[in-house]
């Protein structure tokens, strides 16, 4: 017997100019994620990603879109998945197409 898969959990915090990401950056949390994400933006200058377990298209694509703001640099950590994702949507270290 099965087991139901557990939900999708992650959360965004701020911590100086960071973007903190925690848990799972998958499709099932994405939509919250934003919610979270939308009044820490301002400021924020790099992306933590230390504490990510797990990362799909969906959160690649968060995360992109966060880190093509002005004054976001730099993107640190590499959960599972990510540097497949990167590579398949030809990203660079800081998430922008690297043509």
């Amino acid at each position: 017997m099965n087991a139901a898969a557990p939900a999708a959990v992650a959360a965004v915090r701020r911590d100086g100019d960071a973007l903190v990401f925690e848990g799972a950056l998958v499709r099932a949390s994405c939509a919250a994620l934003w919610s979270q994400l939308k009044p820490l933006l301002a400021g924020a200058r790099r992306i933590e990603l230390a504490a990510v377990n797990a990362i799909d298209s969906a959160g690649l694509a968060l995360l992109a879109e966060v880190a093509g703001r002005d004054g976001i640099g730099a993107v640190a950590g590499n959960p599972p998945g990510l540097s497949e994702l990167r590579a398949a949507y030809r990203l660079d270290a800081e998430l922008d197409y690297a043509g």
